[in-house]
């Protein structure tokens, strides 16, 4: 590899795949002398990566962070990644939606043909969240202050004119998590004694504490199983009622609207749907939903709140 800007290209990708590489091994990869590979690095640095020299028998390098964004190598798939990010910004509540476009803008400014090309075959339009939009500043200061395990206060509101529920909170953040169009922190509530879940967009924040804290043991092994126990309301994680049922749709008909309950093809006319709620009323209404003959339906409780539902029905159409 002779030419010494795709040389620097290659040894650059290299640095990126693993973390310390030895001058001797990164030669006998690109063909060419430790002097050359030396003279590569220093080009490297003055296009601002920041390539530290490793002590050792052989020495070698490390690609670290830097005090600005150098140039930026991606791959084919990275760049696809990277679109296909951008463009999800509206529907993820962030309030960062000119940003992204510039920076989509300028990503597809760049990239050739061949991956252009890819990137339009899945380009498409997300709708922009019907939900309150989260501040990016506060998003990353929750972010900053879970990676340092920094306690937070802030003020928690409920209506448009910004009133705190109560006295500021001080909370010991352990995890952000997006879901469902809204952004969530998961944390320890110090003077209410336990875990609570806090939507970002009702957060205020006061000044940082500079107070660290010794992580805990999170309910559910993780901030994302938090949320997703929370919100089915169960210590499991797990639906409280899960029931199925035949379809008299197809498959292709059901499978986008099935949330995470799970759609079987029958044939072309009928698919098997089992989908969980929070009570069996809410497993039928589920079903019920897709406006069509249900026919094989379990467990039993399922089938008598069916039939409770279909009497509460009829007393109110013939009032």
């Amino acid at each position: 590899m002779s030419e010494p800007s795709s040389r620097m290209l290659a040894l650059l990708s290299l640095l990126q795949l693993r973390r310390e590489w030895s001058g001797t091994v990164l030669a006998d990869r690109l063909g060419v002398t430790p002097r050359t590979i030396r003279r590569d690095v220093d080009r490297l640095r003055e296009l601002g990566y920041s390539v530290s020299a490793v002590r050792g028998s052989e020495g070698g390098y490390r690609l670290d962070a830097g005090d600005a964004v150098p140039p930026l190598l991606l791959d084919d798939d990275q760049v696809i990644a990277l679109t296909v990010a951008l463009q999800m910004v509206p529907a993820m509540g962030v309030d960062v939606g000119d940003a992204a476009e510039r920076a989509l803008a300028t990503v597809r400014r760049v990239m050739p043909d061949r991956v252009r090309r890819r990137v339009d075959a899945v380009e498409f339009a997300s709708m922009p969240t019907t939900t309150d939009p989260v501040d990016a500043d506060v998003l990353r200061a929750m972010g900053e202050a879970t990676r340092a395990r920094e306690l937070v206060r802030f003020d928690y509101v409920v209506d448009e004119q910004d009133s705190p529920v109560g006295p500021p909170r001080r909370v010991e953040p352990h995890g952000v998590v997006g879901a469902g169009s809204r952004w969530y922190v998961v944390g320890f509530d110090l003077k209410r004694d336990g875990w609570r879940l806090f939507r970002v967009d009702r957060i205020r924040p006061k000044m940082r504490t500079g107070m660290t804290f010794t992580a805990r043991e999170v309910p559910g092994g993780s901030a994302a199983e938090f949320v997703r126990r929370h919100f089915r309301g169960t210590a499991s994680g797990e639906w409280a009622c899960t029931g199925e049922a035949t379809v008299g749709l197809p498959a292709s008909a059901v499978a986008p609207f099935a949330g995470d309950g799970t759609v079987e093809s029958l044939d072309d006319d009928r698919c098997r749907v089992r989908i969980g709620a929070w009570s069996w009323a809410g497993v039928a209404a589920s079903l019920l939903r897709f406006d069509a003959a249900l026919s094989d339906v379990e467990p039993p409780e399922l089938v008598d709140a069916m039939r409770t539902m279909a009497g509460r029905l009829a007393d109110t159409v013939s009032s």
